[in-house]
């Protein structure tokens, strides 16, 4: 039609360029007789092209007309979006954690066809996902159960004021509403109910003739098969390819690699760029979140030529998609799984135990560089749920069971024993105590608010004498009371934070706990006076004392390695579809600013090499001398570990910690574990020392 219209207007200059000609030429004829030859030849050659024109002119309206005018009226082109693939996560060895597979799914496009005929299209369609398991995109906020589904009666109220439903409305009063709206003929309450899913799916995001929406994601290849051999009962739906997230290891590193979610209308309003459509979904938590920016590919444009009656016709690239960014992390999927399973089965053993233990986590990092090789939380969940398969049992489970909280990253938690190597680097460091001196542990404290030694509970007496490194060996709470008296309150908390204790480690992570360290300040604040009793209980890791198992992890790093401070990382870089690589000094900043980390305050303090040796022997023998609390988990493993268990009153429970380093002459990686009422036994260790094994490749060896 467009090229007819083309062509008569063509012709209609061509005829008033004739017209204009003659009445030159008859002024020529009167002016210069001489140029009638000339102008008589031009006025012929331009009556022909006219009658070829015409002819031409009634070829295509009288002779073709009907059959031009069909073709323009069943073409359409539509712009249709080529979603670009979403970067890989990758583990330190190249691993795939999270990467994307190429899968159908449905859009739908606005085609001329009645209301009837629409909504049986619709319930057709919906029946042929349901008959293979697969689902459709349903954001009607009333359940398949009849139920609204609204997390305040706030909410329920506006939605109902902006459909124009009654206040007192009933759900099934409200689907008639719907079913009046969208004049559905069909009885059947659950067809109905169908049908509105997809009506106000329509309604809330919009499509048109030349504009999809996408109704379904990730559908098997038996819906396509059938969907593709009943095309022309479907009108305006188109079976496309696209990428989809896929986590190749389920649960596992869940907390750290994060889920997707649906992009919403509000932030669609404030991307200024245009980088994303209605259907996109971006990073909700961990690095998906984080690296949005980075991971996000560049979506391309695709032409496509479809009938009126909703059937492609001819389709072609207009931009290619171009892929996101590859970021690789610190960590090791194989150790993941190890410390994963190990901290599962600990819990489960807990249990079986009669403790009320839930929650657990596991932290391994390399001593050397703060590199984070394992980051592990109990319990987990799969975020592939979160990309349209969630079902209602599927994410009250989630809720319920508080399984999107990192423990490791977010969780705070009283150290206990194992704060006791700040009390001992500092009373060494400060000339408080030295190698040699010997204190005797009598059981109770005479000063303060007479504290205990946890031996004088158990077996009513003390350690008798104990120096630094039987007292880390055995755990003396006396021998650190009386360290905590001599240091005072300052100081500890200044060498607690040299350790990065009760301040964030700034990994590239949302939500991390600054945890607590105990301090005159927090009392003072309330108008209180900080007493010695407050100072004896921070001295065995009370009082206001509670880190993350992160931190506690960047604590035992800065002890093994000779009291260097590190940054932690869990990021090894960013590399691009060429293979080029992002620099680490940059990729920090961007995820500082990302997330609004900044320096941690903390004085700069210079450890003796010989200081340092006593604390770390008293953490060999926990593991390697008889009577250290981990040595009958350790002392026949086959590498030396340095380490030092304890435990914290949590209100009705205790929870318990072990954290440690190996190999003990040359240390690699330093191990937190923190089971929630697993104070009593060895559990701590036992998952410490799973961890050990697969990092050295001892799991198939026979111990020494």
């Amino acid at each position: 039609g467009y090229q007819i219209d083309k062509y008569v207007r063509f012709c209609c200059k061509s005829y008033k360029f004739i017209n204009i000609l003659y009445e030159k030429g008859k002024k020529v004829n009167k002016k210069s007789p001489n140029l009638k030859l000339r102008y008589n030849l031009m006025m012929l050659l331009v009556y022909i092209i006219g009658i070829v024109l015409i002819m031409q002119l009634f070829n295509l309206q009288i002779i073709h007309g009907e059959e031009y005018r069909q073709t323009s009226n069943t073409r359409l082109t539509r712009q249709s979006v080529l979603y670009a693939a979403r970067g890989s996560i990758l583990d330190t060895n190249g691993k795939v954690i999270a990467g994307t597979k190429m899968a159908f799914s449905l859009e739908l496009y606005k085609s001329k066809i009645d209301n009837n005929a629409f909504n049986n299209t619709i319930l057709k369609i919906i029946n042929i996902l349901e008959k293979n398991n697969d689902t459709y995109i349903d954001k009607f906020p009333i359940t398949k159960d009849l139920k609204f589904n609204f997390s305040s009666d706030e909410k329920l109220k506006k939605w109902k004021e902006t459909n124009k439903i009654e206040e007192n409305a009933t759900p099934e009063e409200a689907i008639n509403v719907f079913k009046e709206k969208y004049e559905i003929e069909n009885e059947n309450i659950d067809d109905i109910r169908k049908i509105i899913a997809i009506r106000y799916l329509i309604t809330i995001e919009g499509y048109s003739a030349t504009k999809s929406i996408k109704i379904s994601e990730d559908i098997s290849k038996e819906s396509v098969l059938e969907l593709s051999e009943r095309n022309a009962e479907f009108a305006g739906l188109n079976i496309i390819i696209e990428p989809i997230r896929e986590y190749k290891y389920g649960n596992l590193a869940s907390h750290i690699i994060g889920y997707l979610g649906k992009i919403t209308e509000d932030e669609i309003k404030q991307d200024i760029e245009k980088e994303y459509t209605i259907n996109d979904y971006v990073g909700r938590t961990g690095i998906e979140y984080v690296f949005e920016k980075f991971l996000k590919g560049e979506n391309g444009i695709k032409q496509i030529d479809m009938a009126v009656d909703g059937s492609v016709t001819g389709e072609y690239v207009e931009k290619e998609a171009v892929a996101g960014n590859d970021v690789i992390l610190t960590i090791d999927i194989d150790l993941q799984k190890i410390a994963e399973t190990a901290l599962e089965e600990s819990i489960s053993a807990l249990k079986e135990e009669g403790k009320d233990s839930n929650f657990g986590a596991v932290v391994v990092m390399d001593v050397r560089t703060g590199e984070v090789l394992s980051m592990a939380s109990y319990p987990s969940y799969n975020p592939e749920l979160f990309l349209g398969n969630m079902k209602e049992e599927d994410w009250e489970d989630i809720k319920n069971g508080n399984k999107l909280y990192s423990r490791a990253l977010q969780g705070s938690y009283a150290p206990g024993s194992t704060f006791k190597m700040v009390l001992a680097t500092a009373a060494l460091q400060e000339g408080k105590v030295t190698k040699n001196e010997r204190i005797n542990d009598t059981g109770v404290y005479p000063e303060g608010h007479n504290p205990v030694c946890w031996y004088y509970t158990m077996y009513h007496r003390g350690h008798g004498y104990v120096n630094v490194e039987t007292a880390i060996q055995k755990s003396c709470n006396y021998f650190f009371y009386e360290m905590g008296k001599r240091l005072g309150i300052d100081t500890i908390e200044k060498y607690a934070r040299y350790f990065g204790l009760g301040g964030k480690t700034g990994i590239e992570l949302p939500s991390e706990t600054s945890g607590t360290l105990a301090r005159r300040e927090i009392v003072e604040n309330k108008g209180e006076i900080w007493y010695l009793s407050d100072t004896l209980s921070a001295s065995i890791g009370q009082s206001y004392n509670s880190f993350s198992p992160l931190q506690m992890a960047k604590y035992i790093s800065i002890l093994a390695n000779g009291g260097h401070h590190i940054d932690t990382t869990i990021i090894k870089t960013i590399r691009n579809e060429n293979g080029q690589e992002g620099i680490k000094e940059k990729i920090k900043q961007y995820a500082n600013s990302v997330l609004g980390n900044t320096k941690e305050d903390y004085e700069d303090i210079e450890i003796s090499e010989e200081n340092l040796k006593t604390v770390l022997n008293g953490m060999k023998m926990v593991t390697s001398s008889a009577g250290g609390t981990a040595y009958s988990v350790f002392n026949k493993f086959g590498v030396k570990v340095g380490g030092k268990t304890g435990s914290a009153q949590a209100g009705t429970k205790v929870n318990g910690w072990f954290v440690g380093f190996a190999p003990f002459d040359d240390p690699q990686i330093a191990v937190t574990v923190m089971l929630e009422d697993g104070s009593e036994g060895s559990y701590p260790a036992t998952v410490a020392k799973k961890v050990f094994e697969q990092y050295f490749g001892l799991n198939n060896q026979e111990e020494m």
